[in-house]
């Protein structure tokens, strides 16, 4: 018995527990009591108790009112929405949605019947009538009634107007005849009417008349009355009361922009093939023209005079095949008529001019007798027009000289057009002869009648021209003595050539410097020295820095010619005067080419050290060592020493001219001193130069230290021009004023290493059930990856349900139909059977007869 109450309060107990959940009278089959191993003192207990078999028809009803609907839904487009106010609103009873929604629908209509309705109380009316009794139509009359005629013609106007002159005899015909008067013809009143209507157009002519007397007068009063009462006063005192107030900047600026001149629509502007195409076709007509003139031809042989064409000229095709008209002169008081002798025949011409010449001298003689005081006169007409029958008795002569210096002048005049050299020969044999211009000119033509948008291997024409005038450039410096102006000029288009194929330029270049390295290798093999090369090669190295960018890090073409300068600064000794302008040549073209990387070149500041190393005496007390090319002692080691007060005293800083570096020589003593001096102004203008581009340097003035220690000691001195000096001077100054960029190298600071202390090791106790974490974030993660977890695992398992329900779903549908299709099968098989029933008893009654 203890054991059954027990187990009665414990089965009775988790109803209170749960309160309204459960109900009041659980089924205890359905109830599930989950018991613990270990009852724990303090702790709240969850789903003791729980009722499996409520929560799964809950579960049911709600995928029933969802996931049924949908699936039973999913091939359906269209859906139903009830709108009516309150549906679906469960706080509102049926009574009050009705009530809500037949005030709406009241509502509603109101709306709709008064949307025209303006105002109600007023009364709209049309010319005293209301609108309302109008729309009555209460005064609606009958065609038969006597108003018909209202809005009509009248019958006299009819008849008058359309009646022929009707109206005239009704009228006579009503005036009464009274006195014996006789009743006026149709005449006399028309008559009548003409002369009252004149009457009235004389008195509207008077009254207008007056009319306009009146007005008249009246402006004369007027005039009379206004000086009368107000007095004008004069325009100048006006202006000197009142000022013209001066214009504002904006009213100035608007006047000034609208007399700015409008921007006029300019053409379209032409692309590069366009403009190409019209300067060949302008070579083309200029070398026709003068291939004409060289042959002697003139345009104005093939073109016709114009005619002379009267005014009077009818245009109507009418051509004379001669024109014998003739001059009509009066002489002496008779008719002269010129031209007629030349009609004659040719025979008769001796004659007739004799007869000419004897009745010209009976007229001389008589006009001698006649006009003897006019003698001096006529000699001297006759002395001016001599002149003037000799010029027209020579125009074949002068017009053939013309000819013939036309001719000459084009023949020697420079063609138009050239084709574009195959070889290296054609090419020289085009410039050579010919002066800087026209060099220039050629080159400039070729390129413009072969370019590569007018045919199609022209491309390759011009490739080669590149190779050829960079040939003709080094053909040019090894002149004696070279012309700089025309490779000056020419660099101009290698330019242009190289910006159109650079690919080809850059091949073109390689090969040069290639066989000048090679040259130079060989000689340092052969003799275990080289020198400098010819003026030819270091031109194509300035043309080289020249057509390529010189400030990338590393160039096809820049790259091997820098290195090619380095060689030559490094292993090409200084023997002569010449080696060292070819040697500050190569320095120049180093820092130009260093002007925008600002790279460091160690061979450049080796050089000009070397350069102002052998510039300098007593060579004993210095603290620079030259290095290779150059030698402490030795031959060449005072090279540019000038010992002559007097050569020192007369030297003036000029350009070096690069004709040293060709072969030239020094005439004189003096002429090699000054020299020697302008090749250390030179190498002084370059070290300031380096001095200006590395000051950047964190070590320039460990750089600098050998050559502040040279303009120091040796170039300070009264022995060098005052211009070299000043020039030193303002090195040293520029030195002096750089800041040193760097910082002396001192150990790193570190924190110094605390003693090792035996501090206690703390070790966390394990609690078992409790998750076990370092910090508030990471017990924060850990929550939420175990609820991440739980909320995983519960919607699988709600889909797995869902899943289960709706296959349930499923084959609950096919077994309904299969149930329905056995039983539309069953009636089908009775029905037939019945028939069949039918058809034999009918057949053995058939038998049975």
């Amino acid at each position: 018995m203890g054991k059954a109450r027990a187990a009665g309060a414990r089965t009775k107990a988790p109803a209170g527990a749960r309160g309204g959940r459960a109900r009041p009278n659980p089924n205890p089959f359905e109830v599930k009591v989950n018991r613990q191993k270990f009852h724990v003192l303090g702790r709240k207990t969850r789903h003791d108790v729980g009722l499996p078999g409520v929560s799964r028809a809950r579960a049911i009803q709600k995928r029933t009112q969802t996931l049924l609907k949908e699936y039973k839904e999913r091939e359906k487009s269209n859906v139903f929405t009830d709108k009516r106010f309150g549906e679906y609103s469960s706080s509102m009873s049926p009574e009050e949605k009705m009530l809500k929604r037949f005030a709406l629908e009241q509502q509603r209509q109101h709306e709709k019947k008064n949307i025209y309705n303006l105002n109600e109380d007023e009364e709209l009316t049309h010319y005293g009538q209301s609108l309302a009794d109008i729309e009555k139509h209460n005064d609606i009359v009958d065609s038969d009634s006597d108003t018909e005629e209202r809005g009509t013609l009248s019958a006299e106007l009819t008849a008058a107007h359309f009646g022929g002159g009707g109206l005239l005899h009704k009228k006579t015909a009503q005036l009464p005849s009274g006195d014996g008067e006789k009743p006026r013809s149709r005449r006399e009143l028309i008559e009548e009417l003409v002369a009252k209507s004149k009457q009235d157009k004389r008195e509207r002519q008077a009254q207008r008349e007056g009319a306009l007397a009146l007005t008249e007068k009246l402006d004369q009063d007027w005039k009379e009355i206004q000086t009368l009462l107000a007095h004008k006063v004069p325009k100048a005192e006006k202006r000197d009361k009142k000022g013209k107030p001066e214009p504002d900047a904006y009213d100035v600026m608007v006047r000034e922009l609208g007399f700015e001149m409008k921007a006029q629509p300019s053409n379209r502007m032409k692309t590069e093939e366009e403009l190409v195409r019209e300067e060949e076709e302008r070579l083309r007509d200029l070398e026709a023209d003068r291939l004409r003139r060289m042959l002697g031809k003139d345009e104005d042989e093939n073109t016709k005079k114009p005619t002379h064409v009267s005014a009077d000229d009818l245009h109507d095709g009418f051509i004379l095949d001669k024109d014998d008209r003739r001059l009509l002169s009066y002489k002496d008081g008779q008719i002269n008529i010129e031209g007629e002798q030349s009609e004659a025949a040719s025979d008769g011409e001796s004659a007739e001019e004799g007869e000419d010449s004897s009745e010209e001298d009976t007229e001389d003689s008589s006009g001698l007798d006649r006009h003897s005081d006019l003698e001096p006169d006529i000699e001297s007409e006759e002395e001016r027009e001599r002149p003037k029958r000799e010029q027209r008795q020579d125009p074949g002569k002068r017009l053939a000289s013309d000819g013939q210096e036309a001719r000459e002048a084009a023949r020697t005049e420079l063609p138009y057009r050239f084709a574009a050299p195959e070889s290296y020969e054609e090419l020289k044999s085009l410039l050579s002869g010919k002066s800087t211009e026209e060099q220039l000119l050629v080159v400039e033509r070729i390129q413009k009648c072969n370019h590569p948008s007018l045919a199609v291997g022209n491309k390759a024409k011009l490739e080669k021209l590149f190779g050829f005038l960079l040939e003709y450039v080094g053909d040019v410096a090894t002149d004696d003595p070279p012309d700089l102006r025309v490779i000056d000029k020419l660099v101009v288009h290698l330019y242009n050539l190289c910006q159109m194929f650079p690919e080809s330029a850059s091949d073109s270049i390689k090969f040069v410097l290639r066989d000048a390295m090679h040259e130079m290798e060989g000689m340092v093999e052969a003799k275990g020295r080289a020198t400098f090369p010819g003026l030819d090669v270091l031109i194509y190295l300035k043309i080289a820095g020249m057509l390529f960018p010189t400030s990338d890090f590393r160039h096809p073409v820049v790259t091997p010619a820098l290195l090619c300068l380095s060689q030559l600064l490094t292993k090409c000794p200084i023997l002569s005067l010449q080696d060292a302008v070819k040697g500050l040549f190569v320095c120049c073209v180093f820092l130009d080419c260093m002007s925008l990387s600002q790279r460091f070149v160690p061979e450049l500041m080796n050089f000009l050290l070397g350069i102002l190393y052998i510039a300098t005496p007593n060579k004993q007390s210095q603290g620079y060592n030259p290095v290779h090319p150059f030698r402490a002692l030795g031959k060449n080691s005072e090279l540019l020493v000038v010992s002559d007060e007097k050569d020192t005293n007369t030297w003036q800083r000029r350009s070096l001219a690069l004709q040293w570096a060709s072969g030239l020589k020094a005439q004189t003593e003096t002429e090699a001193n000054h020299t020697r001096l302008s090749c250390l102004a030179v190498c002084l203008s370059l070290v300031k130069r380096c001095v200006l581009m590395y000051a950047t340097l964190p070590s320039f003035h460990d750089i600098m230290k050998p050559l502040k220690a040279l303009l120091t000691e040796h170039l300070a001195t009264h022995s060098h021009p005052r211009e070299l000096q000043e020039l030193s001077q303002s090195i040293m100054t520029e030195m002096d004023t750089q800041e040193r960029h760097y910082q002396p190298l001192i150990c790193e600071k570190s924190k110094p290493v605390p003693l090792k202390l035996f501090t206690p090791r703390l070790v966390k106790v394990l609690e078992f059930g409790r998750k076990q974490g370092g910090s508030k974030e990471e017990q924060e993660r850990k929550r939420l990856i175990h609820k991440h977890k739980r909320e995983f695992k519960g919607a699988v398992r709600e889909i797995r349900k869902d899943n289960q329900f709706l296959a349930r779903m499923q084959l609950s549908e096919i077994m309904e139909r299969d149930v329905e299709r056995k039983r539309k099968v069953k009636q089908l098989f009775n029905s037939l059977a019945t028939q069949e029933g039918e058809w034999k008893a009918l057949k053995r009654k058939k038998f049975k007869k």
